[in-house]
């Protein structure tokens, strides 16, 4: 699998790919609102190609300070392969490039496989903390 920086062109695939899993698409995953994911964070928003195909996908975000993971997808027929391992790798590899100090990913609470392959690379489960939201645009 090669790894580069996604594109608005990748839209489609990457689309296709999230529908494919368990990932829950929402407003702010059309298409305008990933562009603009991109623009704000063109190296950290990642596909993996094979065979000129889109087989997985992380959006790296970037605030200044800490780092964000959105979206981290595999082809359902490729988990299992080490491949989400490695966006993450190279995900981290351009984070620490930023200087980024800290990185947050969120999951949801019921998704007990994503919650161990995090842990699997490292992350540690906070318990400390709630999440709050705030809908400005619906």
């Amino acid at each position: 699998m090669d790894i580069r920086e996604m594109e608005i062109e990748d839209y489609e695939q990457v689309y296709r790919l999230w529908k494919s899993t368990d990932i829950i698409i929402k407003s702010s995953d059309q298409k305008e609102e990933i562009q603009r994911m991109l623009k704000k964070n063109p190296d950290t928003c990642l596909v993996g190609i094979e065979n000129s195909k889109i087989i997985s996908v992380v959006l790296g975000g970037f605030d200044g300070r800490r780092g964000y993971v959105h979206h981290l997808a595999v082809k359902p027929e490729k988990q299992g392969q080490g491949l989400g391992k490695a966006m993450m790798d190279e995900l981290m590899n351009r984070f620490e490039d930023l200087k980024v100090i800290k990185v947050h990913l969120f999951v949801e609470e019921n998704n007990k496989e994503v919650k161990d392959f995090y842990r699997n690379i490292g992350f540690k489960e906070r318990t400390d903390l709630t999440d709050f939201s705030k809908a400005l645009i619906e």
